[in-house]
């Protein structure tokens, strides 16, 4: 089987080593009461008669289809877009622990003020996704505003490019899905134990049964602990996971399934550096831990997600899911956070001196919840003999955000090196506002295939929202409703022995609402027309003897909202054009992939002259990321792999693009060793990431009116090792 450019990983192959993950002890977990629920259900449903539907082997594949994709069981390299794959055997190989890890595999995606203990965001194609809105699990939305554990999922799929068929309003970049695991069809059995410099430890399970007559019924239970120590000072935490999925196969044409996920995260953040009056400094030890105050609190994430899907095929061609999921996170925000350089009046950067205001930040008790569900008609059918494949449904989803007063006080100034000490200030002076949204979506899809090599793509999707907020006072603020039609089309031409070239037109859409204050005169509170962004795409996909290729060339027209103060208003543009190339490459013992994205993105038709031209901030214009492994022939069962990741540089400020930070490369180096025993098959994994210990600059983000700067992780050892019994 020659490997797939998902993106740019390694194609899934089909292997005997099994999943990963194994805890010895979960505490402190508490079920929602839908959660709770949602569980209920399925044990009651096991109670009951058993059916007769057949089990479906699935085993590797280099061709995945992409769920978030929107189109079925259309697969990766026959679909109209660009995305990409990273599967549970990757995430192990790679070392990856959270979402932001993923930015080193797919040239497209990239780090958007990614920092220890915080959550995680992602750039993609050079827009941030939005947390609220660019996030799915097993394709319902989520809020992502939250540490999202991996341990229990299959796969991350990145979505790129504008996604108004896939989703009701969110960022143009694209979209992120988390592959939740659900049982196999043969038993599973697997702990794992990893550690990693400075000292984190952790350790996992992975188990997965069928019982019943016909094994109708499965339940698979993934548990992680950890110790949390990494190679940022003034950083330890801890986590824990607890995940349990089952499905019922009530009959041959009829398949239910639920799952929970409860989580803790425990650990202080990690604010950024950045620049030092008006010069970029040199880049620091990245063990330097800016929050290091002894009154210091961690930033503290629970969260409590679950789901229950049903599936009933009606006949050959048709079928219908109705598939539910709610989430609840609870978060304390917690941070001594470095914010501007009032004895300079700059307050967004740094003083020269390298000293910087202190404030004292706290919100604690932070609530938010998303209650989603979607039917969904799938089929085929055929008109006057052209093959339509059909997908027509509705999804309603409700997001509520409650909030506590916040402290964000000034206590004095720190300094770059960490070593000064201020007094803590914990009273509550700031409103924070709590926010209600409801989205109802109905869309309809429609793959016709006009020929055996032609097909032409159309979707539309109407999404009508509601939205308002009242801040922690009671001062009611915004609120209005809006309905927005998203439609996409695209045509796609097979040729020379399933080599495709598709051509696409997307919209994705964002809506914004003018601040309810009393500056903003009879525009306070108003919405302003819904924010379209339009991509145009050119792609061309395909495989050759031992590997696979795709070539793409995107420009997305993103319309931007400017604040004055006293006005809000649409400011002319972000346009990004780009091209983006994969390959894959097996070859006996060898594999090898790589990817690069060159991106030319500006600000243009603004008001203000001096943006106009600009490159947007943390942007970078080239990415090239590579990957080998090569399988050992003198050693049966030992894998050595090398990455290789390569950014260019990134300005820092809207107004002024000479302000750069350097572009930079990183090498990663691992090895896995398959060892049989009679207990079952071992894999050792040692790996070191930044082995060269390179110092640069990671990424530049401008975020909260400031420029903040995040330097390379310093280089760290891994080792782990995996059990499957």
């Amino acid at each position: 089987m020659t490997p797939t450019p998902v993106g740019f990983t390694f194609a899934d192959l089909p292997s005997n080593l099994v999943d990963t993950t194994m805890a010895s002890s979960i505490a402190r977990f508490s079920l929602s009461p839908v959660a709770m629920a949602a569980v209920l259900a399925f044990a009651t449903a096991a109670q009951a008669q058993t059916t007769t539907l057949q089990p479906v082997t699935i085993t590797g594949r280099g061709d995945p289809v992409i769920d978030v994709g929107g189109w079925g069981d259309v697969p990766l390299s026959k679909s109209p877009f660009q995305a990409s794959v990273l599967s549970r055997e990757q995430m192990r190989d790679l070392g990856v622990q959270r979402l932001a890890d993923v930015t080193r595999v797919d040239p497209a995606v990239s780090d958007a003020y990614n920092t220890e203990g915080y959550w995680d965001y992602l750039t993609i194609r050079g827009f941030v996704l939005d947390n609220r809105y660019n996030y799915r699990r097993d394709g319902l939305p989520i809020n992502a505003e939250t540490s999202i554990p991996l341990a229990n999922k299959d796969s991350v799929e990145i979505f790129k490019g504008t996604s108004g068929l896939q989703a009701g309003t969110a960022a143009p970049g694209g979209l992120a899905n988390f592959v939740v695991k659900r049982p196999t069809n043969d038993a599973l059995r697997t702990v794992s134990l990893e550690w990693r410099q400075a000292g984190t430890v952790r350790g996992a399970v992975d188990i997965s049964q069928r019982f019943g007559e016909s094994n109708a019924f499965g339940v698979r239970v993934n548990a992680a602990l950890e110790h949390l120590d990494p190679r940022v000072n003034e950083a330890k935490g801890n986590a824990q996971l607890l995940s349990v999925a089952g499905d019922w196969r009530i009959a041959p044409d009829s398949l239910l399934e639920a799952e929970i996920e409860t989580s803790h995260r425990s650990q202080p953040s990690v604010p950024g550096f950045s620049l030092l009056g008006g010069s970029v400094p040199a880049p620091v030890d990245p063990r330097i831990n800016l929050n290091n105050q002894p009154w210091s609190l961690p930033v503290v994430f629970d969260g409590t997600t679950a789901s229950v899907r049903f599936t009933q095929r009606l006949n050959a061609d048709w079928r219908v899911v109705a598939h539910a999921a709610t989430q609840r996170l609870t978060t304390d925000d917690r941070i001594a956070f470095p914010y501007g350089c009032g004895a300079e009046g700059n307050f967004d950067r740094y003083c020269s001196d390298g000293t910087f205001d202190l404030y004292d930040y706290r919100s604690e008790n932070e609530k938010r919840t998303t209650d989603a569900l979607q039917v969904a008609l799938n089929g085929k059918l055929d008109t006057g003999g052209i093959a339509h494949t059909l997908s027509a449904g509705v999804l309603r989803s409700q997001f509520k955000a409650r909030f506590q007063q916040q402290a964000f006080n000034y206590v004095g100034s720190g300094n770059v090196q960490g070593t000064a000490v201020t007094p803590a200030d914990p009273s509550l002076t700031a409103d924070s506002t709590n926010r209600d949204e409801t989205s109802t979506e109905l869309f309809v899809r429609d793959a016709i295939k006009l020929n055996p090599m032609t097909t032409v793509w159309l979707g539309l999707r109407h999404t009508h929202l509601s939205r308002s907020s009242v801040d922690t006072s009671g001062n009611s603020g915004p609120s209005y409703s809006q309905g927005i039609n998203t439609p996409g089309i695209a045509l796609s031409h097979e040729y020379a022995g399933g080599q495709v070239a598709y051509a696409s037109w997307g919209q994705a859409v964002e809506s914004l609402v003018t601040p309810g204050l009393p500056a903003y005169g009879t525009q306070a509170g108003q919405p302003l027309k819904a924010l379209k962004s339009r991509q145009i795409e050119i792609g061309f996909k395909g495989r050759f003897d031992e590997g696979t290729w795709n070539l793409a060339w995107f420009d997305i027209d993103k319309p931007e909202a400017t604040d004055t103060g006293t006005a809000y208003f649409v400011d002319g543009s972000r346009r990004h054009r780009g091209i983006e190339a994969n390959a894959a490459w097996q070859h006996d013992r060898w594999i090898v992939q790589g990817g690069a994205q060159f991106l030319h993105a500006r600000r243009e038709g603004s008001q203000d002259a001096t943006v106009n031209g600009q490159r947007p901030t943390n942007v970078p214009a080239a990415t090239l990321k590579l990957q080998a492994r090569h399988d050992l022939q003198a050693v049966r069962g030992l894998s050595l792999q090398g990455d290789f990741v390569a950014e260019s540089d990134r300005t820092l400020l809207p107004t002024d693009g000479s302000l750069r930070i350097p572009g930079w490369a990183r090498i990663d180096a691992s090895l896995r060793y398959a060892q049989p025993t009679s207990a079952g098959l071992i894999n050792w994994r040692v790996g070191i990431d930044n082995l060269l210990d390179r110092r640069a600059w990671r990424e530049s983000p401008y975020q909260f009116g400031h420029v903040y700067l995040f330097p390379l992780a310093a280089r760290t050892i891994r080792v782990g090792l995996e059990l499957a019994l």
